[in-house]
């Protein structure tokens, strides 16, 4: 089989048929590989330490094209990123507080996609061995991704704030 370049992420995956997100854009295999990873994180409650990192990162590499849905994915993950890299809240703080930022996702815009989106994907995460080797990754990509969106930092602050 041959392998396929992610258009997002740029991860190399299997080139494979099958389903995709409507608007986290990927290639099927990546799609896949992140599936693969949220049925490691379902099947042992240790993994739920970053499982919101797990999804918060795809869905800012993957942030798709200017529409409702996608504007307001990024932008929801975005500010929960934030919570959790600059105001280090605690999982379920980061995500009831990111629930109420979603309440004004209507004021949210579209934040141009940075052009380099960072070395680390999910098709890394998806060859960790054992929990702590994946959560570990986890963890650095979620940072590298908040990283990489700094130039929106200021615009993700004050929906964090609205919140």
């Amino acid at each position: 089989m041959a392998n396929q370049r992610c258009m997002w992420c740029k991860g190399v995956f299997l080139e494979k048929e099958g389903p995709t997100h409507e608007y986290m854009e990927s290639t099927p295999g990546c799609w896949a590989a992140f599936g693969r990873v949220l049925a490691r994180e379902y099947e042992h409650q240790r993994y739920f330490a970053v499982h919101r990192l797990t999804v918060d990162a795809y869905a800012v590499q993957h942030p798709g094209t200017p529409g409702r849905q996608s504007i307001q994915s990024v932008g929801v993950h975005l500010v929960r990123l934030c919570l959790f890299h600059e105001r280090h809240l605690a999982p379920d703080n980061a995500n009831d507080a990111m629930l109420a930022a979603a309440k004004h996702k209507a004021q949210f815009h579209w934040l141009e996609p940075p052009h380099d989106l960072g070395p680390i994907t999910v098709a890394n995460v998806d060859a960790t061995n054992g929990i702590e080797e994946h959560m570990s990754m986890v963890r650095r990509w979620a940072a590298q991704m908040w990283d990489v969106w700094s130039s929106h930092h200021a615009a993700v602050r004050s929906w964090a704030d609205a919140a």
